[in-house]
């Protein structure tokens, strides 16, 4: 690269620093073009993913001297590509995470998660297959000219590289445990930056956390008699079954209480009935 397509590729950086609110930065690495391509179609109205060598991103980003920015730098990607949006850190990685498509394991790749070969048929035919199972130590046999898997079997820990070996059999399985696309590594916004750790979030389990929370706070509320707008309610339906419950107890007179008290005063009458055999 010239020195003035280095400089227009800084100037770039910075003029888009300063128009998009949220900067993020990718890893393109093994990405094929054609996936990229495919990304910023689907993506084209709402982000700008663009390639620039690491001095340039360092540089650029020290020119601007915004605050935090350059941690972006540091997580070092090997293909590295930023992203300019006004969408905020969380959905932006979502977008991402969503365009990302399954594919086969290679060699020294790292599982996602725990790779289970489950029990049941397989599309494999009767013959040296049944071998490279058994070496993965995967109980099998054959069926019906099929090789069946007698049980569920994980081959492959999350954070274990796969072997040769592995992918080889895991691709004659049709098993896709890897998935294909831009790795959002960190975004900026507001200068904070938010880890992918961070903007990996669980969707689901962020919802059930906070009605667990909204349970827990309500049931606390109630039971120190807290009043509050969601609790009321239930305070005054805790206290009038209290309230019911010792005027029956005293056996007090009373219009709210008095179908509860004959019913008491039949069960007791029906009790002595049975004593006295009358």
């Amino acid at each position: 690269m010239v020195k003035q397509e280095k400089l227009d590729a800084m100037k770039e950086i910075v003029e888009n620093c300063k128009k998009y609110s949220v900067i993020g930065i990718i890893d393109m690495f093994k990405l094929p073009s054609k996936q990229l391509q495919s990304i910023r179609k689907d993506l084209r109205n709402q982000v700008i993913i663009k390639m620039y060598k690491k001095k340039i991103i360092q540089k650029a980003f020290q020119n601007l001297n915004i605050e935090n920015l350059m941690k972006l730098y540091d997580y070092d990607p090997k293909k590295p590509a930023l992203v300019f949006s006004n969408t905020n850190p969380f959905k932006l990685y979502k977008l991402f995470d969503k365009s990302k498509t399954p594919t086969f394991a290679k060699e020294g790749d790292i599982a996602p998660y725990d790779i289970i070969i489950k029990e049941g048929p397989t599309k494999l035919p009767a013959g040296p297959a049944i071998g490279e199972l058994q070496r993965a130590k995967i109980p099998a046999m054959v069926k019906e000219g099929k090789i069946h898997v007698s049980k569920d079997t994980v081959v492959a820990k999350q954070g274990t590289v796969i072997t040769a070996e592995l992918a080889s059999l895991l691709k004659k399985l049709e098993i896709q445990p890897m998935e294909m696309g831009a790795n959002v590594l960190a975004a900026w916004e507001g200068g904070i930056v938010f880890d992918s750790s961070v903007l990996a979030v669980n969707e689901q389990e962020y919802i059930n956390n906070l009605q667990k929370a909204y349970q827990n706070a309500l049931n606390l509320a109630v039971g120190i008699a807290y009043p509050t707008k969601e609790s009321v309610k239930l305070l005054i339906q805790k206290a009038f079954i209290n309230a019911k419950s010792l005027g029956v107890e005293a056996e007090i007179l009373d219009s709210g209480i008095i179908e509860d008290l004959l019913e008491k005063g039949e069960r007791a009458a029906k009790v002595l009935k049975s004593k006295v055999n009358v």
